[in-house]
């Protein structure tokens, strides 16, 4: 029974991902609130059931890696106008608000989307870099890699 539940609330989170102009997603968000696509947990006033989705969706596996639902699915950027440049896993698998942590605290424009990022230019001294302050040496290497 345990497995069949894990299944099915499998299901729910593939259908966050893939149906997001569904009435379910709209009520979720309008719910519990949602930030860079993705509807919040919550908090103590989530229903249980919810709780247990956002759990699997955002769950950790062992040694601190992903759940399994992250690690089965892949991420297809397409145009990018739906795919966060900093916490969609889009590039390598891992978000790169993980990977550049210090370059997404200094970011200003954490919720870009890859499009929106891609339109500005991201390649050197493109507009799509705004920073809280100027770079240090180091941190504009991680910028070029």
């Amino acid at each position: 029974l345990r497995v069949f539940n894990t299944a099915l609330l499998g299901k729910w989170c593939w259908r966050m991902l893939v149906d997001k102009s569904g009435l379910w997603y709209r009520t979720l968000a309008a719910r519990y609130g949602e930030e860079a696509g993705k509807v919040l947990e919550g908090g103590s006033r989530g229903s249980s059931w919810w709780r247990e989705i956002v759990k699997l969706r955002d769950g950790e596996g062992a040694e601190g890696g992903m759940g399994w639902f992250a690690q089965g699915i892949e991420r297809k950027v397409g145009s990018g106008a739906e795919t966060f440049f900093w916490s969609d896993p889009w590039l390598g698998g891992v978000p790169l608000c993980v990977r550049y942590r210090r370059l997404f605290d200094l970011s200003l424009n954490r919720m870009s989307t890859v499009a929106e990022m891609s339109a500005l230019g991201w390649g050197g001294g493109g507009e799509a870099w705004l920073w809280r302050r100027q770079l240090w040496a180091w941190e504009e290497e991680m910028v070029e890699e």
